[in-house]
């Protein structure tokens, strides 16, 4: 399902990730390990890959991630993709699981 997303979703992808790795206040070193996988599957390009590093080491902006932009085909891998990155760490924090719930309600719109 990864090569069906266009550069611009993958990135957008990466996007809403790195904004669930920071849900916590703090993105741990398997989130980084994550993201870093998962920027390899995407095949992301030099410029691309520093801006995810960019997004770890400060949170993408709230109106840049926005569920509404999600494309309805895509949506229930971004989901799979944040469910993954919480459980990245190995702990599931409360705020983390209600971030999920929350994202999951949007996305059913």
């Amino acid at each position: 399902m990864l090569d069906q997303l266009n550069q611009e979703d993958r990135l957008r992808l990466l996007r809403f990730v790195c904004s669930f790795a920071w849900a916590d206040l703090e993105v741990q070193g398997t989130e980084r390990d994550f993201v870093g996988q998962l920027v390899v599957r995407l095949g992301l390009n030099e410029k691309e890959s520093a801006q995810v590093e960019a997004w770890l080491d400060k949170p993408p902006r709230a109106e840049d991630v926005d569920p509404q932009d999600i494309p309805r085909a895509h949506r229930k891998l971004f989901l799979d993709a944040a469910r993954a990155i919480i459980m990245a760490d190995g702990s599931v924090e409360e705020n983390e699981l209600e971030n999920l719930l929350l994202f999951e309600q949007l996305l059913q719109d």
